[in-house]
């Protein structure tokens, strides 16, 4: 049976359009990108890079750095670079890459006698990751959210001090590592807060133990001891109960109420309804507390204005980063300038020492 006339017309013109669109995406007009291979000398590019640092202009810089540790993978200046590349992937804040960067960094080269910056880095970084913008700009809690980020950042720092207790980046580590034991603490208890909400009281007297057992030294742990003496109570397990209520009375009275019974209201020190109402802008005290990971120093007070603009307006002046000065890899930078483990540090170690000697010769 023979098709019609204009059926056979249709499926011609069909089979044409399909042939054009498939000669179309075999034969792609753009030009596939080539690498030519290396541009200029393993010099040329560590100086490039050098020079982007101290500009701060982060993006040539990781362009330089990678195309040395590419094209020159065994060079003079390739384990310096890898270091440099560190750096300048946190400055664009990739953190994801940072971390990568240093994994790859103590894989290959385990007995670099810099190897502890990788470790002390990679812990920042996973800290970092551990915040957003609303965060930062908030008085809203990250310990309220996921944590996962801040455990592993927890046992980067512990690899460090485990692996190089004497390194320059040990009292740093565990700076962090006290103030990420807060934030564990308070994950914690705002768990065993949603179980007594729900009347589990075994599941929020095992979160509360964990903290006693594990942060006995954080700001957590009077709610902590509360939270058991309150728990025991409502499972019937009155001994108990009032075993951690004389622990309370010892050292934290004012949690204790004059009949005996427990505070939880004045050991969670809950915020005001302002507080809740403007999701954490207002209505809070400061806290000592550091809530910022980027650096190991105390942050500055911000404005009222910078808390409602979420750190858009009014913004807290901070110290600029050092600049870059000659690494030892290269020629030896001057007594006034930073070394590089000051400037990839964060300017917390190896401060530089005014240059005299220059001032003196120029005086005579």
């Amino acid at each position: 049976m023979s098709l019609p006339r204009y059926k056979i017309t249709v499926l011609a013109l069909s089979l044409g359009v399909a042939s054009a669109f498939v000669g179309c995406s075999s034969n792609p007009s753009k030009k596939e990108v080539v690498d030519k291979g290396p541009q200029s000398s393993e010099q040329v590019y560590y100086d490039k890079a050098l020079k982007s640092l101290e500009r701060n202009q982060y993006t040539d810089a990781v362009k330089s750095l990678e195309a040395l540790d590419t094209y020159y993978p065994t060079g003079q200046y390739t384990q310096q670079a890898q270091l440099e590349l560190l750096y300048a992937k946190f400055k664009q804040k990739d953190y994801e890459g940072t971390i990568a960067l240093a994994d790859r960094f103590i894989r290959l080269n385990p007995q670099h006698p810099n190897v502890d910056y990788a470790y002390y880095v990679r812990g920042v970084a996973n800290m970092e990751l551990n915040y957003d913008s609303l965060i930062r700009y908030t008085s809203l809690q990250q310990s309220h959210r996921d944590v996962s980020y801040v455990k592993l950042a927890y046992q980067n720092f512990v690899d460090l001090i485990r692996r190089f207790p004497s390194s320059q980046y040990s009292v740093d580590a565990a700076q962090r590592m006290k103030f990420i034991g807060q934030e564990l603490a308070e994950s914690e208890m705002n768990a065993a807060r949603f179980n007594i909400e729900r009347k589990a009281w075994l599941a929020a007297a095992e979160r509360a133990q964990w903290v006693i057992e594990h942060y006995p030294q954080t700001p957590q742990t009077p709610e902590a001891l509360a939270t058991l003496a309150y728990s025991y109570q409502k499972l019937g397990d009155q001994a108990t109960s009032q075993q951690y209520i004389e622990i309370l009375k010892l050292n934290y009275p004012n949690l204790v109420k004059s009949n005996g019974e427990v505070n939880l209201r004045a050991a969670r020190k809950e915020g005001s309804w302002v507080n809740r109402a403007t999701l954490g802008l207002l209505g809070r005290e400061s806290k000592t507390v550091q809530t910022k990971a980027e650096t190991a120093s105390t942050p500055e007070q911000r404005s009222l204005t910078n808390r409602l603009s979420f750190g858009l307006l009014d913004k807290p002046e901070t110290e600029q980063v050092a600049p870059v000065a000659a690494p030892e890899t290269s020629a030896p930078a001057t007594a006034n300038k930073p070394s590089w483990k000051n400037r990839l540090s964060f300017g917390l170690l190896d401060k530089p020492e005014a240059n005299n000697s220059s001032e003196n010769d120029a005086a005579n």
